[in-house]
């Protein structure tokens, strides 16, 4: 008999923390649940948090312990009110706090689908489908701020606020990259490897009549909308190229600056082997090899990305700005001319031939500045006057070319004033100055 009530008082001691630990979940699920909590009720959260976290030993029980510590922040939010502004609501989201959301999120879902039972997932979906916009701005504003880490991390737990939405873990890696936070930035690289995510889609333009500037929409039907209603015109598709290239070059760029030239190697040729015809991962070869002083493996992958696709205008602008960056200028030149010979406008090709032809003009000056007044010397100075104009002249139809096609432009413009200026074309530098 002894035995018996020592066993039940055993039993009784046992159940006190799990009734004690339902009895704060039932707390914290009403205060939760609340449209407009209180300042006393935060109070009274917290309290309740601090009491469960020592006795939550179950799988469950801790599971909605961290899915209710996190969501402090979601009561403090919400006491502020229907509306809160951005600004309002931001102040409560550290990066910290989202990642803790997010992770807390994500467990509850995992849980709640394990055992079949739906206490939070749909407010958890809802939730998180509110959340994204603000949390992008968020990150954006990080970003704009140059706190390119905060701001990766911000986008990364956006993207486990939903893993569909994969471009946030695209742009994760990129701010990750700006803030040299380069052992994440490879973990993000190496997922959307995995996921074998490209990143190819359309973009969806049209002009805003008030603002003259063009804005995307993230569907055709959606802009058809805008169109109609008259706010907007001038609609066009873009193609948005492929995003591997950058990610397996990315990697490789990481893995070289961490020594691991190899690997590197072993990345790049893996992601070309699973996309054999995407011709921006054979620049991104090309690139390493580059890197790598390797001039017969650039050479050979720049002619099979040219031999592939010869009237492509965007690889023929890459290969010149590759060019550039090695210092194979003529080659980089004729890169350039192809690209405008294949679209006449296109805008950046005009830009960067400007910029190249206009490297020779240093030369001339240093030149010129060091001759004296000797009749020889006063000889090579026209000379050289003659060739710095011939030079100026032969930049004047892309730069023109330029303003035309972007007159909004301040840089082509500023550059193709001093142009105006230097060939002593008065009329035309007071005619562009006046628009500016």
């Amino acid at each position: 008999m002894k035995i018996k009530h020592i066993l039940l008082a055993l039993a009784v001691l046992v159940s006190v923390p799990s009734f004690a630990q339902k009895d704060e979940l039932k707390k914290l699920k009403k205060i939760y649940e609340k449209d407009a909590p209180t300042a006393n009720d935060l109070v009274d959260y917290k309290a309740n948090l601090d009491k469960l976290g020592p006795i939550a030993t179950e799988e469950g029980d801790k599971v909605y312990y961290n899915f209710y510590k996190a969501n402090t922040a979601s009561i403090e939010i919400a006491m502020l009110g229907p509306n809160p502004n951005p600004v309002q609501f931001s102040q409560f989201l550290s990066p910290k706090v989202i990642y803790d959301v997010a992770t807390a999120y994500n467990a509850t879902l995992d849980y709640e689908k394990r055992i079949g039972k739906k206490v939070f997932t749909d407010d958890i979906i809802q939730k998180a489908n509110s959340y994204k916009p603000i949390l992008v701005n968020v990150a954006v504003g990080l970003g704009e701020a140059k706190k390119y880490k905060e701001a990766a991390d911000v986008l990364y737990s956006v993207y486990l606020l939903d893993k569909n939405d994969q471009d946030k873990l695209f742009y994760a890696a990129s701010y990750a990259v700006n803030g040299s936070d380069y052992v994440n930035a490879l973990a993000y690289y190496n997922e959307l490897k995995t996921l074998n995510y490209s990143g190819e889609n359309m973009i969806f333009w049209a002009m805003n009549k008030s603002t003259k500037k063009e804005e995307t929409f993230p569907s055709k039907t959606e802009r058809e909308i805008f169109i109609k209603g008259g706010t907007h015109e001038k609609p066009r598709d873009e193609k948005a190229e492929s995003k591997k290239g950058e990610i397996y070059k990315n990697i490789a760029l990481i893995l070289i600056d961490g020594g691991k030239i190899e690997e590197a190697k072993i990345a790049v040729s893996d992601a070309r082997k699973a996309n054999p015809n995407d011709n921006s991962l054979i620049l991104t070869e090309a690139d390493l090899y580059l890197k790598l002083n390797d001039l017969s493996t650039y050479t050979k992958l720049v002619n099979e990305a040219l031999a592939n696709d010869p009237n492509n205008k965007t690889l023929c602008y890459n290969l010149g700005v590759t060019s550039t960056n090695a210092n194979k200028l003529d080659e980089a030149e004729k890169y350039y001319k192809k690209a405008i010979e294949i679209d006449p406008n296109y805008f950046d090709a005009l830009l960067n031939l400007s910029e190249l032809k206009l490297r020779s003009d240093e030369k001339f000056v240093n030149e010129m500045n060091k001759l004296g007044t000797s009749e020889k010397e006063n000889k090579r100075y026209e000379v050289l006057k003659s060739d710095r104009a011939k030079n100026f002249n032969s930049i004047l139809p892309y730069l023109e070319k330029a303003v035309e096609v972007r007159p909004e432009d301040e840089a082509a413009k500023k550059t193709l004033l001093s142009v105006y200026n230097a060939l002593e074309m008065t009329d035309k530098y007071k005619a562009l100055k006046a628009k500016m």
